[in-house]
């Protein structure tokens, strides 16, 4: 009986471990750890090797392992995906701090919709033509919807902090891209 205490506090102890990990992971990601939990992933592993080769006769501690060794293999695999795309520069952290949203009123953001995007339907046909693409691209009844849109989707993600909207160029190809007033 005592081996079955020894095995479930080990169990308990890996769980509390791989939490710990995926926390640390985490952190790391959103870039507020500045380097990689390798060391406790590694010892992480070799206590799920460890069990790999023991007997457990007891099946609902099994299982419990089983659940937790194929758990720690996701999360690996996620790890190892989220940084390969850290190092191809695909993945992008982020930093940016969500704020409570202000109890003053609703302000409109930015002039009126329709001369908001009158302007930036004219600086996205600028930016068309310095990039050396035809057509007109996207009128600006498009872009007001678009610019709706936007701002809903920040409403609900950083409250009603002001916005600006620009026409931007990235990787040859015009864009809209939005910052928030400081």
């Amino acid at each position: 009986m005592d081996d079955r205490r020894t095995i479930a506090q080990e169990l308990d102890a890996m769980q509390h471990l791989l939490k710990e990990l995926e926390i640390r992971y985490e952190q790391y990601f959103a870039g507020i750890e500045r380097r990689e939990p390798v060391a406790d992933r590694k010892a992480l592993a070799r206590k799920v090797r460890h069990f790999t080769n023991r007997h457990i006769v007891w099946t609902d501690l099994q299982f419990r392992y089983h659940g937790l060794a194929s758990r720690f293999m996701s999360y690996c695999q996620y790890w190892d995906r989220i940084l390969r795309l850290m190092d191809e520069g695909k993945y992008h952290r982020h930093t940016t701090k969500r704020q409570r949203p202000s109890t003053t009123t609703q302000q409109s953001v930015g002039t009126s919709a329709s001369g908001e995007a009158e302007r930036l339907h004219q600086q996205m046909l600028q930016a068309r033509k310095n990039c050396g693409l035809d057509g007109e691209g996207p009128g600006p009844d498009k872009i007001a919807s678009f610019l709706d849109n936007q701002r809903e989707k920040i409403r609900n993600r950083y409250g009603n902090k002001p916005v600006e909207f620009d026409v931007d160029i990235h990787e040859g190809k015009p864009r809209i891209k939005v910052r928030l007033k400081s």
